[in-house]
């Protein structure tokens, strides 16, 4: 029978798995069934009406059944599951709640004068409330329908007064209304385990992609602190090249400059100092001077650009403002700079913007881009027009987008653009920082997005989508 239960999809294999689906549909609905127990108690009595109605002679002694079965069973097995300790024997508890009233029909039809003529549709009612309103099995049900029709054919045997064509009708009635009882208790709870089946299959996909998420992160988390030590190991190569070649000159210079300073300082000694010879050590000096103030200063610079790239944001002031005035602002410090070179600037921003950011970084952000802009859009002393323009997209974030309409950026070099250290100008004093600067304030500090666009020829356009406050994501 094990065997069988299993094969048709009523019962589990692992026992496990079994004592949880019976937990759970037997007590899932606890509280309902409760209520529909004592509904089916007050039914019980109720229909003491009908018992009147057939033999008002005997309706006393059939109302005490009723009652007593009620009071004594119906009614302490319902306020039993109450109990914690009683919950673990729910289906035990079912079962005597519905065999007890079930076999105690059988018992007032007796009572009854000619009862048994009038049992079919008594029997049926109860049938109908056990397989509707309980979270009885299809094992439990079995034992209810052969026990209660059993003590049923045994109390029948003592009404004599029923014809065999009676007898067979009442018997045909009633095990049909079992028959249909078991088939529905059965596919209700061939569908109920289904869907236990479908939760647990769900539950422990869930849990395996929960732990692969797990390692997924892990290993993300493992290959970011990887690129950021490559990259980390670049920026140090870098530095090292950058750096060496002014302190490299400086220290050359010096040297030069020590040897020189020997020489003179041999000349005054030995007393015979001519003016020429004077003339052209102070001159070499001075050279060397230049040498070494350009040199340092060059370095400086470098040291200055790489400690922008290692800014921590977390040190950045933020505060709340107005992006015209602001804009009007940063452009007022970089007009005579780009007026100088015979750049047209025009700047465009919608009015009320008001951002909650971190106006140092934004600034060197446009500032930089402004730079970038006539240091490599416009080569041989060229001008051009640079535009800047700044415009809210929607309640939680602006753009800003500086485009100029200089030589643009190869296609080949787009997708390096922002690599640190790279720049088509090295010839010309470039370190190649700045565009890297710029990704890692909009990215890190800001918590926006930047887009390169540039058609050789006609043109580079930079857009910034930054959120108005920067802990607001935005959407992808």
């Amino acid at each position: 029978m094990h065997n069988l239960l299993i094969k048709v999809g009523l019962r589990f294999e692992d026992p496990l798995d079994e004592r949880r689906f019976v937990q759970g549909y037997v007590l899932g609905g606890r509280h309902l069934t409760q209520a529909a127990m004592l509904l089916g108690a007050i039914i019980y009595c109720a229909f003491s009406v009908w018992d009147w109605i057939l033999d008002p002679v005997a309706w006393t002694r059939s109302l005490v059944v009723r009652l007593s079965v009620a009071a004594l069973v119906l009614l302490p097995l319902t306020a039993a599951l109450f109990l914690p300790a009683a919950r673990r024997f729910a289906e035990p508890i079912y079962l005597i709640y519905c065999v007890v009233p079930g076999c105690a029909l059988s018992v007032i039809y007796l009572i009854i004068d000619r009862g048994f003529e009038h049992s079919t549709a008594g029997m049926i009612i109860v049938i109908l409330f056990v397989s509707t309103l309980l979270p009885l099995r299809l094992p439990s049900l079995a034992f209810f329908c052969l026990s209660t029709w059993g003590f049923y054919i045994y109390c029948e045997t003592y009404a004599t007064y029923l014809t065999e064509g009676l007898r067979f009708v009442n018997n045909f009635e009633i095990s049909f209304a079992y028959i249909l009882s078991l088939y529905a208790v059965g596919a209700r709870e061939f569908r109920a385990r289904r869907q236990f089946r479908t939760a647990e299959a769900l539950r422990i996909e869930k849990e395996r992609s929960e732990t692969s998420l797990i390692e997924l992160r892990k290993t993300q988390g493992q290959l970011v602190q990887a690129e950021k030590l490559a990259s980390l190991g670049q920026l140090v190569a870098g530095v090292a090249h950058e750096v060496s070649t002014p302190l490299g000159l400086a220290l050359t210079t010096t040297t030069t400059l020590e040897g020189e300073l020997n020489r003179l300082d041999a000349t005054i000694q030995s007393g015979q100092v001519r003016r020429s010879e004077l003339t052209q050590s102070i001159a070499r000096l001075r050279e060397g001077m230049k040498l070494l103030f350009s040199n340092h200063h060059r370095a400086a610079d470098l040291v200055h650009s790489f400690k922008q790239v290692a800014t921590d944001e977390a040190d950045e002031e933020r505060r709340s403002f107005e992006m015209h005035a602001w804009l009007s602002e940063i452009m007022s410090t970089l007009q005579p700079l780009l007026s100088r070179h015979g750049h047209q600037v025009r700047v465009h921003c919608d009015s009320g913007v008001i951002v909650d950011t971190y106006p140092g970084a934004l600034a060197q952000v446009i500032r930089n881009l402004a730079l970038n802009a006539v240091t490599h859009g416009y080569r041989d002393g060229r001008t051009g027009n640079i535009e800047i323009s700044v415009s809210r997209l929607d309640h939680q974030r602006m753009r800003i987008a500086v485009s100029d309409d200089g030589v643009g950026i190869a296609e080949s070099d787009l997708a390096k653009a922002f690599d640190p250290f790279f720049t088509t100008r090295r010839d010309k004093g470039s370190t190649g920082l700045g565009l890297h600067i710029v990704f890692n304030l909009v990215v890190s500090t800001l918590k926006g997005q930047i887009d390169l666009a540039s058609t050789p020829g006609q043109g580079t356009r930079v857009t910034l989508d930054l959120p108005l406050r920067p802990e607001a994501p935005l959407p992808t």
